[in-house]
């Protein structure tokens, strides 16, 4: 009697739209079936909260298109749901945004004009472990954003104290100075001195910068790993 192996679990991808055409539009990318051996995808479609709250959920396609409250939809994952990777469609010159969108846990970001193909594959790439992002848009988010002093190379790797460590890593996670003192027991004074620290020892002369510089190794690392993966 042959043994039969087991399918792989299907994977359920939250799909979040403002306009129910882009829903449709986004929904159709699941028509194609999986690869062999590949887990098959089921898109579940609903508003925010909806797809917050489903604990089943671990990926959502974020659509940006015409969406007034962009940053609000990404800070509101982030702090709602952590573990939730992010594939991201929006606009590829708003640096601030794509930075952003990697800090609340984008793990491809894709412009509006992408088509259902190179959704698909990114969605693909992304549920295996890897990232997706155009090498362009990776070199001109670190070219114009990480444009800090020549001090920042000198000191590619800074030495930093813990608690410096704690202050920068959750300065990432884009709390503010408020929530970053109430969660230390410290006082705002005090944070704030940490991060003019950091800000020094980085080189780096606002916090989008400093979020930049500490991200942008990492997300170079893991790029070179998942390169054959990622679209030009």
């Amino acid at each position: 009697m042959f043994s039969r192996s087991a399918s792989p679990r299907p994977i359920r991808i939250g799909i979040l739209a403002v306009e129910p055409i882009r829903a449709a539009g986004l929904n159709s990318i699941f028509d194609l079936p999986a690869q062999p051996g590949q887990a098959p995808f089921v898109p579940v479609i609903g508003s925010l909260e909806e797809l917050l709250g489903s604990s089943s959920i671990e990926y959502v396609v974020v659509d940006l298109h015409s969406s007034p409250d962009s940053l609000k939809i990404l800070e509101t994952v982030h702090s709602t749901r952590p573990d939730v990777r992010l594939i991201v469609i929006g606009p590829e010159s708003d640096d601030e945004l794509v930075l952003k969108a990697i800090i609340a846990g984008a793990r491809a970001y894709l412009g509006l004009s992408a088509g259902p193909e190179v959704i698909r594959k990114a969605i693909e790439v992304v549920t295996s472990g890897s990232i997706w992002a155009p090498r362009q848009l990776l070199s001109r988010l670190i070219d114009r954003v990480l444009n800090v002093p020549l001090a920042i190379h000198a000191t590619p790797n800074p030495q930093l104290t813990p608690r410096e460590k704690q202050v920068l890593k959750l300065i990432m996670k884009a709390h503010s100075t408020r929530e970053i003192a109430r969660q230390l027991g410290i006082e705002q004074r005090t944070v704030k001195s940490y991060i003019a620290r950091l800000m020094r020892k980085t080189g780096a002369d606002n916090r989008v910068k400093l979020s930049v510089s500490a991200l942008s190794r990492a997300l170079l690392a893991e790029a070179e790993e998942s390169g054959k993966h990622r679209g030009d």
